[in-house]
């Protein structure tokens, strides 16, 4: 948004080897054979009293599957209270997770991830053993066949001739999530959401969205301004990006806690262990609001300002801030931002505290060149102790782009990762445009996560990238809050 002047988590793995004994005997005729194998990826996302949350990655290694079916057991009387991107039932120890309507069709090879919420008691074990549609999930791969002809002897092996195998030569497939790509390619599905005037607000620019997956709909939060340069913040939500353009747009200003006051930069997420959403943005200073139900934007609560004052580091450096993302570890909640002159700054509060508490800011990054500028975003990379953060900026032509850098801790010190102009995270030196290239700007935008709460996980196997792109021909030097942005998506095209 241009303005207007950690966790350590808990990764455990359930996989097992499987030994398959090679048969003594072959059969007369070869028989179809299906392939069948899985490995589940079960991790504790964050924990606290009598309560945790849990993000679960499916990797099919068998046949494609055009629909499925997880089953597990829990060991210490865990109960599951809220599932995103499936469904659930509970019966007793034993849980079923179904794909949602979008997320059936797993490819041999890909994977399929949900996350839940829910209560413990004295411990909190991890499942022993998964089931995906009927079949156990051992790392490995197996075959199944129809009944095939009664088979006949083989003859017995020689004392020289090589021994029949006793297991797989094949070793297991390396469970995906774990660590970013050596570089991104994307591909861009163009133009996919627009401001919408309306009688009572005249509206020119959609930009900076939040999203998140809830409930199979995908619910949006982006910033507005309208022709008189007012700024202030949307809603909307579909089910599937092709009813982007469509979807109805409900406007904050609306909502009488909020009413027509100045606000930007939106971050939305669910802070499971108070059971709230919360909504972070600007109004000058990083504030928020809080929401029993992100759907009911009517009802998002009077904002209440992080900081009573900017903190001495802010005031220094002399440039303000702007652009606040909050991302939790286990134990501390981090609120990062940026200033549009080079500097990312970072607060911290202990989660017990969150939303009040936040100190100890600091400058974690500085580059005065237009490499770090502003619309900051930070992620927990699932299935490896890695942070990404991701930073908009610009190319040698002027353009906004994304650069990355990496930390091992939120609260750790950051190194550069796709930071060129040639081998960005995110810009169009590495996008590809099928239906033509609408903007030449990949600017302020969130990846989709694989939950939606706190901790804000990603898998970088299968990233997607909700940003702002602008009409080359509309960037005539105009006022910036008369800019028409509009939402795109970027796609991965380099899965692990």
């Amino acid at each position: 948004m241009k303005s207007l002047s950690y966790r350590s988590r808990v990764a455990l793995v359930a996989a097992a080897c499987l030994t398959v004994a090679a048969g003594a005997a072959v059969a007369t005729a070869p028989a179809a054979q299906a392939a069948t194998g899985c490995r589940v990826d079960y991790a504790i996302s964050s924990q606290w009293p009598g309560g945790f949350g849990a993000n679960v990655i499916i990797t099919n290694l068998g046949d494609p599957l055009t629909g499925w079916r997880l089953l597990w057991s829990f060991g210490a009387g865990q109960m599951i209270s809220q599932l995103w991107n499936g469904s659930y039932t509970q019966s007793g120890a034993q849980v079923t997770v179904t794909n949602a309507s979008w997320n059936g069709s797993i490819g041999t090879g890909g994977t399929a991830s949900f996350g839940f919420n829910g209560s413990w008691g004295a411990t909190n074990p991890v499942p022993s053993s998964f089931a995906l549609n009927g079949a156990a999930c051992t790392g490995m791969t197996a075959t199944s066949a129809p009944p095939s002809p009664t088979p006949t002897p083989s003859p017995s092996p020689s004392p020289t001739s090589p021994s029949a195998s006793a297991s797989p030569s094949t070793s297991p497939t390396a469970r995906p999530g774990g660590q970013l790509p050596a570089s991104f390619h994307w591909t861009d599905q163009g133009a996919l959401l627009s401001a919408k005037a309306t009688a009572d607000h005249s509206i020119v620019s959609v930009k900076d969205p939040s999203i998140v997956r809830y409930n199979g709909q995908w619910l949006v939060y982006a910033t507005t301004a309208d022709t008189s340069g007012a700024w202030s913040i949307e809603y909307t939500h579909f089910a599937d990006f092709s009813q982007a353009a469509s979807a109805p747009q409900y406007y904050l200003s609306d909502n009488p806690n909020l009413g027509t006051r100045y606000m930007a930069a939106p971050q939305l997420f669910y802070f499971a262990p108070k059971n709230q959403w919360y909504l972070v943005f600007q109004q000058g200073p990083p504030a928020f609001s809080t929401n029993s139900d992100p759907t009911q934007p009517q009802n998002w609560s009077a904002p209440t300002n992080f900081f009573a004052s900017d903190p001495p580091v802010v005031t220094q450096q002399g440039h303000g801030w702007l652009d606040f993302f909050v991302i939790c570890d286990t134990v501390n909640c981090y609120l990062f931002g940026a200033d549009d002159a080079g500097d990312i700054f970072r607060a911290q509060t202990t989660m017990a505290n969150f939303p009040n508490g936040f100190g100890n800011t600091v400058v974690v990054l500085h580059d005065g060149t237009g490499t770090v500028f502003e619309g900051t975003a930070v992620y927990k990379v699932t299935g490896a102790n890695t942070y990404l953060m991701l930073v908009e900026g610009f190319n040698s032509a002027g353009r906004r782009m994304y650069r990355a850098w990496t930390s091992t801790s939120l609260s750790g010190s950051w190194t550069p990762y796709a930071t060129a102009d040639t081998s960005p995270f995110a810009g169009t030196a590495n996008t590809t445009f099928p239906t033509g290239q609408w903007t030449n700007d990949i600017s302020h935008g969130e990846l989709i996560r694989t939950g939606y709460d706190q901790n804000l996980e990603i898998d970088p196997c299968h990233l997607q990238f909700f940003y702002q792109g602008l009409d080359p021909s509309s960037d005539d030097g105009r006022p910036y809050s008369q800019l028409p942005w509009k939402l795109g998506l970027l796609t991965q095209t380099n899965p692990c």
